[in-house]
């Protein structure tokens, strides 16, 4: 394999650091290297061998700390999101009789926490070394509307068989709500200027949750047989992408969560990207019910990431592992509430190989 030979990123201090907690960290285990970031918990640049041994940057992002401030680009690249994952209906929960209204920053919906979701804000580095890297998020009562004073752990770790290792952790001292994801924009060219469509896909889920046209699940779990959403053998992202049907009109392309088969085993892959050009395939595991695959559909080229390279239309492809949407009100999928006393875990996988 040829050597990594990182980007240069930007240091900018950020007044609610310890003089002890750095604004990049390096991690490096078996044949790839990842750059992090507290600021959001973000995954900054993935380098990850192809077939022939030149190593790709396989995620989007920026060069620079301060292009992801919310001033400058509202993106979620790479990030941990919370405290919860995907949309809420008009931003209202109830739990135990109680209703919270939160935000509503997308269509009138509460999406990833928010427009202050922790995207936004600074993780607390706890414990860092070559290959792992563990951030806390303090989250006070009333954050963001949210019940509770949540404390939320993340740890990336590397590990020899190329894989990153994400498991989250949570706390609460009242009720809440809560769903943990990781928000890296793919694209296995490791060029953004080539859209993912050609890449192959595929899902382990005989079902989906449609949604409406605010992106908002309609409650109905759906098959994905004789639809353009079944994935169940590997067909490339945009065969169907484009399709004249009500589903990926309301998303716009692929927007959408699928229903694991997995059952919440980690051990079996949950989906699969494969780039034929590179070589350089990527498989999910985790223990959650959901995957929410979105395709791309708003990137539109007013947005420059690394190296003034600008994102186009469905130049790279998100593959969140997650509870469903809105499962605070639906009760009958699995849920999200997190009591005290409780612990709220959560794993994710992302295995990288060649073929």
């Amino acid at each position: 394999m040829k050597r990594i030979i990182p980007i240069i990123l930007g240091a900018f201090a950020i007044c609610a650091c310890s003089p002890e907690q750095k604004d990049f960290y390096t991690l490096k285990a078996g044949d790839i290297e990842a750059v992090i970031t507290p600021y959001g918990g973000r995954i900054v640049s993935l380098f990850v061998p192809d077939r022939g041994g030149d190593v790709k940057d396989v995620v989007l992002g920026f060069d620079t700390l301060q292009e992801y401030y919310p001033e400058n680009n509202q993106t979620d690249f790479g990030a941990a999101i919370g405290r919860y994952a995907n949309r809420i209906k008009d931003g209202r929960i109830e739990i135990d009789g109680k209703a919270f209204q939160l935000p509503r920053n997308n269509y009138g919906h509460c999406l990833h926490g928010g427009p202050d979701g922790w995207q936004y804000k600074l993780y607390k580095v706890v414990k860092s070394s070559g290959n792992s890297l563990t951030l806390l998020m303090d989250s006070p009562d009333g954050d963001a509307h949210f019940p509770g004073h949540v404390k939320a752990f993340v740890t990336y770790t590397l590990t020899p068989d190329n894989t990153v290792d994400i498991r989250y952790e949570a706390t609460t001292d009242a009720p809440t709500v809560i769903n943990m994801t990781n928000h890296s924009y793919f694209n296995l060219h490791g060029d953004a200027t080539i859209p993912i469509t050609d890449n192959f896909l595929c899902i382990n889920a005989s079902n989906y949750t449609p949604v409406d046209d605010t992106f908002m699940t309609t409650g109905e779990i759906a098959p994905v047989e004789g639809t353009p959403f079944d994935f169940r053998a590997p067909k490339q992202v945009g065969l169907e992408i484009n399709s004249d049907c009500e589903q990926i009109r309301n998303g716009h392309g692929y927007d959408h969560n699928w229903v694991l088969d997995t059952a919440g085993d980690i051990s079996k892959v949950a989906a699969e990207l494969y780039c034929e050009q590179t070589g350089i395939d990527l498989k999910v595991y985790t223990d959650e019910p959901g995957i929410q695959v979105y395709a791309g559909n708003f990137l539109d080229g007013s947005v420059k990431g690394k190296g003034g390279v600008t994102y186009g239309h469905r130049a790279a492809i998100c593959l969140e592992t997650q509870k469903y949407p809105d499962s605070p009100n639906k009760p009958e999928w699995p849920s999200p509430i997190l009591r005290p006393g409780d612990k709220y875990l959560s794993h994710t996988i992302f295995a990288f190989s060649t073929k």
